[in-house]
């Protein structure tokens, strides 16, 4: 078994039959990007990331980044990695032609991005980052800032950061102080900003910040607020890096995990200011920069996914090997993979991967279809679907990684506590997605206020209508006959948790976690049954091939093991508000 990347043959079912690739990838600007061209760049993708960048996952939790004299030192295993992989072209596989990318879909993008996450998760936040700043640039930037900047961002040449918190601006943006100070032809930026993923070091030869901060004549508030791009190095008429700019790292992170990755606290100005250039219109930087957030929320969801697959294949690969107990029916010690609750625990990580798998390319199909398609209506529709969705991807995905990897450690029993086994680090790596790019109390608040409450549940309600229709199939084969009452189901529990929202906007704050989780529950599960619905039209046909098995048990499991968890979700949606908002701070002190 291949491991440490995506399953090819899993991803190329999704292409066939969640994304429909071969009508995707006719869209304009898509052509040149023919299904045939993308079976075979993806198993050389997949050879890269197995055998260059997987073996420094270990080692990159071992030995994290640091700072020593004022320089971010990087892990020694990570040397020449973030080269090999310029020069192979996988950083950005979505890149504007025009600027020399290589101008695939998003979707065969993100396949590429998953096995970089599955390798090293801390290590491809590196990338991650660049792409967020290529898309912000993409669409606020100025045409000489695009010449400048773009074609050097996207073969990864330069890396971008996202710079937003400060010590007393977390979440809350409006809170930022970070000075922006006109100058001729760019500003003089100065403040602090923290938790920089990747904010500095020596891989690239450029460093491109996007940097929220104020112009001293701005209003309070998120209104105030402009975007700014801030390069670590100033780049001269030839457009090569030259002097270094008024920016240093004083400080990087000791983390839980993604050690590979550093963290940095960013100083800006110490010596009169760091040059930076507007991107987009003034007092519009937060807006511009939620560009680039969503774009980071859609990535860090598929971040769990593959975290959660590596820890799916390493407790496979351990329950395989590891000898315990006696079963029925087999001759002396038993694998543990034998055992059924070990099964249980695989079967569990295996249906959360996937679903959470086709939810976030489902999503990104839907990103393509927004700029791609010829038909503006579908364009339109396409947008809505993806605002609807990122909450979704972002919060579910990564809620159920924590899941996932912590029974990657209980499926390695004793061992998985053990560092060595490397179990751990999954675990420990996954938890701080529910916290990057806004925590995953605010994609709930995002996806009860922003996706529903303002436009009356319209989004939502044209989503339902479509898993209503994967519902109405009809099939002779009890299985699927099954999965479709699972579905019709979860479908109904969605629209009574809908209505109850609607009926009930001041409960939402309280409810949203609940809603958030039964929303993504179920519709993972939905596109979890499309899969299993063509993978039972293979076996009536006649194939023989176990991976359409697997389809089958997967979308099962689900169904009766954690389709179920939505009567706890909706019941906290439609009758948990009144506990919660009877509850005082004074109630949470100890009584002694």
């Amino acid at each position: 078994m291949s491991i440490y990347v995506v399953p090819q043959r899993e991803l190329s079912f999704i292409f066939d039959e969640i994304i429909d690739y071969k009508q995707h990838c006719q869209m304009p600007g898509f052509e040149e990007a023919s299904a045939d061209l993308v079976e075979v760049i993806l198993p050389e993708a997949a050879k890269f990331f197995e055998q260059v960048v997987a073996p420094t996952n270990p080692q990159g939790d071992r030995s994290p980044a640091h700072l020593k004299d004022g320089e971010v030192v990087v892990s020694p295993g990570l040397d020449g990695v973030y080269s090999k992989m310029v020069d192979a072209g996988w950083c950005c596989l979505n890149g504007d032609a025009a600027y020399g990318g290589a101008g695939f879909p998003s979707v065969v993008d993100l396949a590429v991005q998953e096995m970089s996450q599955s390798a090293n998760l801390g290590f491809s936040l590196l990338p991650m980052l660049s792409r967020g700043v290529v898309h912000a640039l993409g669409l606020y930037g100025t045409e000489q800032q695009k010449d400048i900047y773009l074609e050097k961002l996207i073969s990864g040449a330069w890396s971008g950061t996202m710079n937003l918190t400060e010590p007393q601006a977390g979440s809350d943006l409006s809170a930022v102080r970070t000075k922006a100070v006109a100058n001729g032809d760019h500003y003089l930026i100065s403040g602090q900003k923290i938790y920089i993923t990747w904010g500095d070091h020596s891989c690239a030869k450029n460093i491109i910040h996007l940097v929220l901060a104020r112009k001293p004549d701005s209003p309070e508030g998120n209104q105030g607020i402009s975007l700014f791009l801030v390069p670590k190095f100033l780049v001269d008429a030839d457009g090569n890096p030259g002097e270094r700019n008024d920016v240093k790292t004083v400080g990087v992170e000791h983390k839980l995990g993604i050690h590979s990755s550093p963290t940095c606290t960013l100083q800006f100005g110490d010596k009169g200011g760091a040059v930076g250039y507007l991107v987009g219109e003034e007092n519009h930087g937060l807006q511009n920069m939620f560009t680039m957030m969503n774009n980071a929320r859609l990535a860090v969801g598929h971040q769990g996914v593959a975290v959660s697959e590596r820890a799916y294949q390493q407790a496979v690969a351990y329950a395989r090997d590891r000898v315990q107990g006696r079963v029925d029916g087999i001759e002396g010690g038993a694998a543990i993979i034998h055992h059924p609750d070990v099964q249980r625990m695989l079967m569990q990580m295996r249906a959360q991967t996937e679903a959470g798998r086709a939810m976030s390319f489902y999503a990104i199909a839907a990103e393509d279809r927004s700029f791609h398609h010829p038909d503006q209506q579908v364009r339109t529709e396409s947008a809505r679907l993806v605002e609807v969705l990122t909450p979704l991807v972002k919060g579910w995905c990564t809620e159920v990684a924590m899941e996932t990897t912590s029974l990657g450690v209980q499926v390695h029993g004793g061992m998985g506590f053990i560092e060595e086994t490397g179990a751990a680090q999954h675990m420990r790596d996954a938890r701080i997605l529910p916290i990057y790019e806004g925590t995953n109390g605010i994609q709930a608040l995002d996806f009860i206020g922003r996706k529903c409450l303002r436009d009356g549940g319209e989004g939502l309600s044209a989503l339902l209508a479509e898993m209503s229709l994967t519902a109405s199939v009809t099939s002779t084969s009890p299985q699927i006959h099954s999965l479709l009452r699972s579905l019709e189901m979860a479908i109904t529990q969605c629209r009574e948790a809908l209505d109850s929202v609607l009926a009930n906007p001041e409960h939402s704050a309280y409810t949203a976690y609940g809603y958030m989780m039964l929303f993504g529950n179920s519709v993972s599960y939905w596109l979890l049954v499309k899969l299993a619905i063509a993978a039972q039209k293979q076996l009536d046909q006649g194939s023989q091939e176990r991976f359409y098995q697997q389809k089958m048990s997967t979308a099962q499991f689900f169904a009766t093991q954690l389709l179920t968890r939505n009567y706890a979700y909706l019941a906290a949606v439609t009758d948990g508000a009144d506990y919660l908002q009877s509850v005082e701070d004074k109630d949470f002190t100890t009584l002694h």
